[in-house]
């Protein structure tokens, strides 16, 4: 509650949806690159004969801050 009040003192309760789009498109592109990236290290993994194991729980982590994420800016959201 204390950072989005002071979110909304500094920039004011018209630009909160503007900052709260930014930061959705934050998020995405941290997804997409997070993906690309574990594409590209599975790939060469494979292609090294590498066990790719280590990957699912490297996920479970980066789920678990991309959830935090959303519940985060999903409260933004939904205080207009």
């Amino acid at each position: 509650m204390f950072i989005l009040l002071v979110v909304v003192m500094v920039f004011g309760a018209k630009r909160i949806p503007e900052i709260a789009k930014g930061m959705g498109k934050g998020m995405r592109m941290l997804r997409d690159a997070t993906n690309d990236i574990k594409t590209e290290i599975t790939n060469s993994a494979e292609k090294q004969g590498i066990d790719t194991s280590v990957t699912k729980d490297i996920q479970e982590e980066i789920n678990k801050v991309k959830d935090d994420l959303e519940d985060f800016t999903g409260s933004i959201r939904r205080n207009p």
